[in-house]
């Protein structure tokens, strides 16, 4: 049997695979905003790399999603490539940009300020759903 990580599977069935990663993306999503939004008593720093590393793990969905039989390492590589992407984007600035970072949804989609440790927090919640995936491909 091929290692999920480096190698395609001989049969994925995306038909069967795709529901299954949605439904896993959208739980992602429910705890990232469970975390975020809802009082749950939990240390500040707690909420603040719980919700990035759910938010890393929910761009590996997504991106899974879209190509459910593709190799495991490439969708990690692809989700962190998009990540860093969006932190590095933080370092722009535009009154309309800014403006946009400041409401709820500007702050869920592409928070507010750059931070080199949202990088690690994407990279754990990456690798985590990677290894779920890897294992679910078993």
């Amino acid at each position: 049997m091929p290692d999920p990580l480096t190698q395609a599977p001989a049969m994925v069935d995306a038909g069967t695979r795709r529901p299954a990663l949605i439904l896993a993306v959208a739980a992602v999503i429910a705890m990232g905003l469970a975390v975020r939004l809802v009082p749950l008593g939990l240390p500040a720093g707690v909420v603040k790399y719980a919700g990035s590393t759910l938010w890393g793990a929910m761009v590996y969905g997504l991106i899974a999603c879209l190509r459910p039989d593709a190799v495991v390492r490439r969708l990690a590589l692809v989700a962190l490539v998009i990540a860093a992407t969006v932190e590095f984007f933080r370092l722009v600035h535009a009154p309309w940009l800014d403006a946009f970072r400041l409401t709820l949804a500007g702050q869920l989609l592409l928070g507010r300020l750059f931070s080199l440790w949202n990088l690690v927090a994407y990279a754990v919640g990456i690798a985590v759903a990677a290894g779920l995936d890897a294992a679910t491909r078993r």
